[in-house]
């Protein structure tokens, strides 16, 4: 029981749990394919039947250029000689490795400051603000590309490459992460137990750290979604204009899709349906996601919905929520 109630509260099952409807299905597909993708990634050496580089059968002869889908590749042949499949597979580990270090770079580096910035005020706070406003201002992908070409210089191996796209894309994001928590630093502030704190002589590094940022992230696993979705396709049009990473270095997407262009006019379509697909999809099961647990932290969605599911003699009493819903602290 005591299991079981552990799992019940882990972030994901427990929005599962109180979703109901056409949003259980978002929140249920969307964890379906991130898990696929997840999976794809994690045992790519194993999935893929060849290498993302590889170009010849183990006996020495070649695989052959755009070669149409067969016994031996399902999924064809590139305009290079790569394996179509064995690609998009690995393409999957790089889009997973992008995603964790630009998220987890973001997440430390917007975190901090929008504490600092919350918390302290004063000028450090208007000057944070005002460079955070400008680089909000910038363009996503623009700002990306000088980042990348300032970073590795336009294209490099599979880590320098995974770390300029990933850093390229963190000073994107960090922008979002900081408004949001400095927004909720202001807020959590002006609480009693933070006031209380300060009387108690606690000091101001315990109170930023211990008390105000644990009531600081009640949203970060949305935004992280919503980041993660963004982070493929950002990654994907950096690849696609040429400042991604080399194709002898690691699969990418964006690569394979542009070096597929001249194909599609020719009626060749195994080169391009399959990443394209690929990004769609998993852009759309990571944003699904995030769209449900949007949905599920507002409570008076919530309860809307639990309004509709329910009979209709208590349709009008579960449409209202309750004074703890309004605070948010409906477990």
């Amino acid at each position: 029981m005591a299991v079981r109630e552990t799992l019940g509260r882990l972030p994901v099952i427990h929005q599962l749990r109180q979703s109901v409807g056409l949003q259980r299905g978002m929140l249920v597909t969307g964890l379906v394919l991130t898990t696929i993708f997840v999976l794809l990634a994690a045992f790519a050496p194993l999935v893929a039947p060849y290498g993302y580089n590889q170009l010849a059968y183990p006996g020495g002869a070649n695989f052959g250029a755009q070669q149409p889908p067969s016994g031996e590749h399902w999924l064809g042949t590139t305009v290079g000689g790569y394996d179509v499949l064995s690609r998009v597979v690995w393409g999957a580990q790089t889009a997973l490795l992008v995603i964790v270090v630009a998220v987890l770079l973001s997440i430390f580096a917007g975190i901090l400051l929008g504490l600092v910035s919350g918390y302290l005020g004063g000028w450090v706070d208007r000057v944070l603000v005002v460079i955070a406003d400008a680089i909000y201002a910038f363009p996503t992908l623009l700002l990306a590309i000088v980042a990348a070409i300032a970073i590795s210089g336009g294209q490099s191996g599979l880590w320098p490459g995974v770390l300029a796209a990933a850093i390229s894309i963190t000073v994107v994001f960090i922008p979002q992460y900081f408004r949001v928590i400095r927004a909720e630093t202001v807020r959590v502030k002006a609480e009693a137990f933070v006031e209380s704190a300060k009387v108690i002589g606690a000091s101001t590094g315990r109170i930023m750290f211990r008390h105000v940022l644990r009531n600081s992230t009640r949203t970060l696993p949305l935004i992280f979604t919503l980041n993660a979705s963004e982070a493929i396709l950002t990654l994907a049009a950096l690849g696609f204009l040429g400042f991604g990473i080399e194709p002898t270095a690691a699969a990418e997407w964006g690569y394979d899709l542009n070096k597929s262009l001249s194909d599609v006019t020719s009626g060749i379509w195994w080169t391009s349906i399959p990443p394209g697909l690929a990004i769609v999809l998993v852009v759309l099961g990571i944003t699904m996601i995030g769209e449900s647990l949007n949905d599920l932290a507002d409570p008076r969605l919530r309860a809307r919905r639990r309004a509709r599911a329910a009979s209709p003699a208590d349709a009008v009493a579960a449409a209202q929520p309750t004074a703890r819903e309004e605070l948010g602290e409906v477990p």
